[in-house]
């Protein structure tokens, strides 16, 4: 019919177009280093990174136009990350481009498994392949890219260690000394047993001397969870019991599985909860791990009263206070 639709033929592949590079050595060596200039930048772009995380101060700034003032640090981390992971990449599509072997094959779709000798033959191709690269004939290349892949290394490990000091330290001295009274969080306001009633929940930290400031540091240490309950509901050994005073107990409020705030108390079954991972901690058995993935009890803080009757630390914690880690001692 006169009308009727002709299927679409099949146009078939087109011409293979050769690259300058396959016929031309001296463009083939113009490619070579183009290759080896981008890996170079790599690697000018990690050191600038290595140099400004060890030798930049952070709270130095620098004036750019359209910008303002920006942290110098900051600025020379990215900067030098940004070159250095593009140029890489660009060295590496640019190889790939101009002097990767550059023929087409065809491999028709199998439904099943090919046969051993088809497989046989595929690793062949695949090794024939990567040594068809060049990277052995192409020793400038090798070397660049060594470099750049090497410092490249060096990156993450900078980086890992930027997460913050090692927590021995950190993790085993408080601002809790001997005598020093427990405050209310907000308010600042020492607190004395009868201020608790049974069943009541308050967040202290250590009173200031005058003149000194918290820090954010500090803060997150120092925090302490008072409960009190009757005298008669602890399920406690006799060193542990004299830690408290007149059913008040005292537990840091950082958890001690990943450092988050215990935040919850559940009134009737006396239980603290950590609401990042549900670790659920039995106050009446010095907060016991009775659910959840935290491996140890909250540390507990020895308490007793002053001369004026007001709630004070007896010795600091005797333990190391947040999550286990791999250089605790106790």
């Amino acid at each position: 019919m006169a009308h009727e639709i002709e299927p679409i033929k099949d146009p078939g592949l087109p011409a293979h177009v050769h690259r300058r590079a396959d016929s031309d050595p001296i463009a083939a060596q113009r490619a070579e280093r183009q290759v080896a200039i981008l890996f170079g930048l790599s690697a000018v772009g990690t050191l600038l990174l290595i140099y400004s995380y060890i030798f930049i101060k952070s709270n130095t700034s620098i004036f750019i136009p359209i910008i303002g003032n920006t942290g110098a640090q900051q600025l020379g981390l990215g900067m030098g990350m940004a070159i250095a992971l593009f140029c890489i990449g660009a060295g590496a599509i640019h190889w790939a481009k101009t002097l990767m072997p550059d023929e087409e094959v065809i491999a028709q779709r199998h439904e099943f498994r090919s046969d051993d000798e088809d497989r046989s033959e595929f690793v062949k191709t695949v090794k024939a392949g990567a040594s068809a690269a060049g990277l052995g004939r192409r020793p400038l290349i090798k070397r660049s890219l060594g470099v750049a892949l090497g410092l490249s290394g060096l990156t993450p490990l900078l980086l890992l260690r930027d997460l913050g000091p090692l927590p021995k330290d950190n993790l085993q001295k408080t601002s809790w000394k001997p005598g020093t009274r427990l405050v209310t969080d907000p308010g600042d306001r020492p607190i004395r047993p009868e201020d608790l009633e049974v069943g009541a929940v308050a967040q202290t930290l250590p009173q200031l001397a005058p003149g000194e400031e918290r820090t954010l540091n500090n803060i997150g240490k120092d925090a302490v969870l008072l409960i009190r309950l009757r005298p008669e509901e602890f399920n406690l050994t006799p060193e542990r019991l004299s830690w408290t005073h007149e059913g008040i107990i005292a537990f840091s409020k950082i958890c001690s599985h990943m450092g988050c705030a215990v935040a919850l108390y559940e009134q009737q079954t006396k239980h603290l909860l950590c609401p990042c991972h549900q670790s659920t901690f039995d106050v009446t058995r010095a907060a016991k791990v009775i659910f959840g993935p935290a491996a140890r009890p909250l540390p507990q803080l020895n308490i007793t009263v002053d001369s004026e009757g007001f709630l004070v630390a007896r010795t600091p914690f005797t333990e190391p206070i947040g999550p286990s880690f791999w250089e605790r001692s106790s």
